[in-house]
């Protein structure tokens, strides 16, 4: 039987997943999510059950009439019912409650998406004459406050760098993992760094993904698009040296194609790689908290420092829309217009 391609059984999973969330909901909302079906991925369908499943929740656990009734008993009626009030009273709950014995928050972005999720989901059924009124639109968004996007600088990649490959200042506890993961860390750490792509993208490479005669890795975005994205001499080189190694190991059934392989050869998963990254990122710096979002981060900066152009920035990232690409960066566009202060002379000195 031929195996299933990696993103063939995360889409399987993530359907499971969601059927098992849309059973808990009100049966008024399979609609909603079938008309989603077109324009998004199975994974941001989940984020929306899971969003909206949080409202519902809430109702069935303040309303008195709505703790009478099983949520997936609760009528498209009881939207109707719903005022501008009670969804400021919901985000305000939101920002911090309990649920099963677990402690739940939520910041500006937590509770900007939730309320996103409810906004759409109003629409959709206020557009189809379902439902009279529309609350949600009634309802200020959260501010979002932007934060200072963390990133390597160029002497700590270097660092961060040399720290994969030589295992230096490691425990020696760990010195003996680094004997068998070093050249396939730094193939990772390398690629990550060098061309920008999402921790998922990376762990989600086959062997045939990888195009040494134009210097390209095939990766599937976000949305399900296949892009090629290309990588210099230094990412080839740790590509080679990890191929050498690769090429020696019989994977477990289930990851025969898969590039990058864990300690029982199987597929290395997302939080394997965030896991790697903190541990050797701790050797480099204290005072950043590096994640494999943050080596995205590092490559957007060195490529628009290199470059000034954001479309390409946003092009090689997998942004879809380009004011994405420019929130993150315009610290650096800030940098550029400073630099004309002093380009411009008005009289000789």
């Amino acid at each position: 039987m031929k195996e299933k391609a990696y993103y063939e059984n995360i889409n399987i999973k993530n359907e499971v997943n969601l059927r098992k969330l849309l059973a808990s909901l009100p049966p008024f909302c399979k609609q909603f999510f079938i008309a989603m079906e077109g324009t998004t991925s199975s994974r941001t369908r989940i984020a929306y059950a899971y969003d909206i499943g949080c409202f519902f929740d809430y109702l069935h656990t303040v309303n008195p009439i709505c703790g009478k009734m099983e949520i997936s008993e609760f009528p498209i009626t009881l939207l109707d019912e719903i005022t501008p009030m009670d969804i400021e009273e919901y985000l305000s709950y939101l920002k911090y409650y309990e649920k099963d014995g677990v402690e739940h928050t939520n910041a500006e972005r937590g509770l900007k998406r939730k309320l996103s999720a409810l906004r759409s989901f109003y629409h959709y059924y206020y557009k189809h004459d379902l439902i009279q009124n529309d609350p949600t639109m009634k309802v200020e968004m959260p501010k979002i406050h932007d934060k200072n996007i963390v990133r390597l600088d160029v002497d700590e990649v270097a660092t961060l760098l040399d720290e994969v490959e030589s295992g230096e200042n490691l425990t020696d506890r760990q010195r003996k993992y680094h004997e068998k993961t070093r050249t396939r860390d730094l193939a990772m750490m390398t690629l990550m760094l060098g061309t920008g792509i999402r921790v998922s993208e990376c762990v989600g490479l086959d062997l045939e993904d990888v195009d040494f005669k134009n210097n390209g890795v095939k990766v599937h975005r976000k949305g399900g698009a296949e892009v090629v994205v290309y990588f210099g001499e230094e990412v080839r080189s740790a590509l080679l040296d990890y191929m050498v190694e690769r090429q020696k190991i019989t994977a477990a059934d289930g990851s025969t194609n898969a590039l990058f392989l864990s300690m029982q050869n199987k597929r290395i998963h997302v939080r394997s790689v965030e896991n790697l990254v903190k541990k050797y990122a701790k050797l480099v710096t204290s005072l950043k908290h590096i994640t494999p979002h943050k080596l995205r981060s590092t490559y957007g900066t060195s490529l628009y420092r290199e470059t000034g152009d954001i479309y390409l920035v946003a092009s090689v990232l997998g942004h879809q829309d380009v004011n994405t690409t420019r929130k993150h960066y315009a610290a650096l566009e800030d940098d550029k217009r400073r630099s004309a202060a002093k380009a411009v002379k008005l009289r000789e000195v």
